[in-house]
């Protein structure tokens, strides 16, 4: 089974495909399958952090894994999703419509074992605060590039004020036009400066080991 996260640290898509589906006819797990995959893209990310890898095999990687999950995702019992750290709620803010960098996000950390809600694009904060509630999401993460989007993170943020909501619901902040002083300003708890600290932040937030 270590051979399967070898392949995928590699990004050997093909052989990782081939590999899954040869797993399951001989009867593997699916769990064990994924957690072997999740063990592959966490080298990913330690190769992203120490700049052997970049942006474009990121992105690589979260596209193996959503590819695997597709074909291991049937053989999943109901019962098996039980294990999930926490449950998050993704979601590119109202006025933008960009999501590659919450879809790698979101990628990594259903990899990394959280039960993700992707709100989608272009997000209204009413949007945003009916997610959580049918979800019951600890952990909230907000994305804009374009800083005319800024507002509607700060908009967001105090909508969960109002709601009652914050005060169980960690919020995670990101995108290129964001940084600490953004996240400062919209009163989020967390700027993630790539998908790596994200994952890593939400770990902690969930009382999980940090990935980093």
């Amino acid at each position: 089974m270590g051979k399967l996260a070898d392949l995928m640290a590699g990004l050997e898509e093909e052989a990782v495909l081939k590999l899954t589906k040869e797993l399951l006819t001989q009867g593997q797990p699916p769990l064990s399958i994924v957690e072997q995959c999740r063990d592959g893209l966490s080298r990913v990310g330690e190769r992203f952090a120490r700049k052997e890898y970049f942006l474009a095999e990121l992105v690589m990687a979260a596209e193996i894994f959503r590819e695997v999950m597709a074909i291991v995702q049937p053989h999943l019992g109901a019962n098996e999703d039980k294990g999930a750290l926490a449950a998050i709620v993704l979601g590119t803010v109202k006025g933008d419509i960009h999501d590659m960098g919450k879809n790698i996000v979101a990628s990594l950390l259903s990899a990394s074992g959280f039960r993700v809600v992707d709100a989608g694009v272009d997000v209204s904060p009413n949007t945003f605060i009916e997610r959580v509630k049918e979800s019951g999401a600890s952990i909230l993460g907000l994305s804009a590039l374009l800083t005319t989007a800024i507002p509607w993170m700060k908009s967001t943020i105090e909508a969960l004020n109002t709601s009652g909501l914050r005060t169980r619901v960690k919020v995670m902040v990101g995108g290129a036009v964001v940084n600490q002083r953004v996240a400062e300003s919209v009163g989020a708890d967390f700027y993630g400066s790539d998908a790596v600290s994200a994952v890593a932040f939400c770990r902690r937030a969930a009382g999980g080991k940090d990935a980093t």
